[in-house]
């Protein structure tokens, strides 16, 4: 599939929302469907018997989409995802948002690519971010005998690092590098009961993609990935994620996600587009993830791609400020990536 444009200004933001069992999205979705915040959001959960709602914040219900007292509306995916979300904008006028939350134990990726892949629904909806609720207690303990729980992780673009009440200091310390070593890039907070305002969580903006642009440029290209993390934050910030040497070589993290991140000036776009088509096409099923912000010679705007194994979109953001530096930075998150090979044939689309 080729990178797509999409135009419509008008679409929908989604936020996907995972997290193993017992990590607390039931308490988040409780949050979002019953709280005054002022915001109009509509929640797709798997089966509604899940969240538990108390019937009497229930304003009107009928078969599949249950309205809320404070606005928000409460819908169960009896069937395909792609249907639940034409019937849910034929009521556009209604919400402001839409909450996607998988099943416990389920990869988030054919939730995502939905709003890639179907031309209705990419209309109307737009992917804005992949929130996973970590159970910052049993994390540790899943990332050894589960796979899912490592892909949730390193399809983030924010954490919650659930219940830091019923750990210690140092145990904590130890599952926020865990998590750093697996996805360096996602905005992490430390909450209990997933207490956050919700707008540190929702509506983040396409992926949170300008906080590539905010990474120190020298660290990434030796494979040194900062990070960001809530205000409140006291944990030590050196040591996470894995290293490249300084000529180029990754060293094995002992889990089996590898983020890598890609800089260049401005790009040639009849090289990048078939080169990044031929990269999804035959290293696809080991992308996580994929996102940038790149700079096209002669084009006066910021041109921003994200991708979820073999499907990658893009579009135009916002025009490149003046003074601004016009740097193109690529990251991907995934598995058995070599990241050499990525290296330079990415800089081989560098404009001339």
């Amino acid at each position: 599939m080729t990178a797509t444009e999409t135009t419509d200004r008008a679409q929908i933001p989604v936020t996907v929302l995972t997290g193993y069992l017992g990590a607390g999205k039931t308490t988040l979705l409780n949050r979002i469907l019953t709280e005054n915040h002022g915001q109009r959001y509509a929640v797709i959960v798997n089966e509604f018997g899940e969240v538990g709602i108390d019937n009497d914040l229930l304003v009107e219900s009928d078969e599949e989409i249950f309205e809320m007292n404070n606005g928000c509306i409460c819908c169960t995916v009896r069937g395909d995802l792609i249907r639940t979300v034409q019937n849910l904008m034929k009521r556009r006028g209604a919400f402001d948002a839409i909450v996607v939350e998988t099943t416990g134990v389920a990869d988030p990726a054919p939730v995502a690519q939905t709003f890639f892949m179907d031309d209705d629904v990419r209309k109307a909806a737009k992917l804005d971010a992949v929130v996973t609720v970590v159970d910052a207690r049993h994390v540790l303990q899943r990332l050894e005998d589960t796979a899912e729980a490592e892909d949730q992780i390193a399809f983030a673009d924010v954490v919650l690092l659930n219940k830091t009440d019923l750990v210690g200091v140092e145990e904590l310390t130890a599952v926020e590098a865990r998590i750093r070593s697996i996805n360096p890039y996602a905005v992490l907070h430390r909450t209990e009961r997933c207490a956050i305002d919700l707008k540190a969580v929702l509506d983040r903006g396409a992926f949170d993609l300008d906080r590539i642009l905010s990474l120190d440029p020298h660290f990434l290209e030796h494979g040194h990935h900062a990070h960001e993390c809530s205000p409140d934050c006291d944990h030590d910030h050196h040591g996470h994620g894995h290293h490249h040497s300084h000529d180029g070589h990754a060293h094995d993290a002992p889990h089996s996600v590898k983020s890598i991140s890609l800089t260049a000036g401005e790009l040639d776009p009849q090289m990048f587009f078939p080169w990044i088509n031929q990269v999804t096409q035959v290293q696809g099923p080991n992308i996580l993830r994929l996102k940038g912000i790149l700079a096209f010679k002669d084009d006066p705007q910021r041109y921003v791609i994200q991708g979820v194994h073999m499907i990658v979109e893009g579009d135009h953001q916002r025009d490149w400020k003046t003074g601004e530096e016009r740097v193109s930075r690529l990251v991907f998150i995934g598995r058995d990536l070599n990241w050499d090979v990525l290296k330079q044939s990415f800089a081989a689309c560098a404009a001339g």
